[in-house]
């Protein structure tokens, strides 16, 4: 099976990391590609992250209010 790493995403060019709001999939759980996983905020925006792909997620490396550089990555889900 393939491990699919979610990431911080560049959230534009003067943001350079964002802050977890909750984390809304936990290790075990099943996602499916697009199903929000994570919400995050900068001083701009707070917005869901989204599951890369369809699997089980195996690994969170984030924690609630944690803040965190764009290029992390947040989670490993299993393909």
């Amino acid at each position: 099976m393939a491990r699919v790493e979610l990431k911080m995403p560049e959230l534009g060019n003067e943001i350079t990391e964002a802050q977890i709001d909750a984390l809304l999939k936990e290790v075990g759980d099943r996602v499916s590609e697009g199903e929000e996983i994570i919400t995050i905020t900068t001083p701009k925006v707070t917005m869901d992250l989204e599951a890369p792909a369809s699997g089980t997620v195996v690994e969170v490396f984030v924690e609630e209010d944690e803040i965190v550089a764009v290029g992390a990555v947040l989670a490993v889900i299993e393909a």
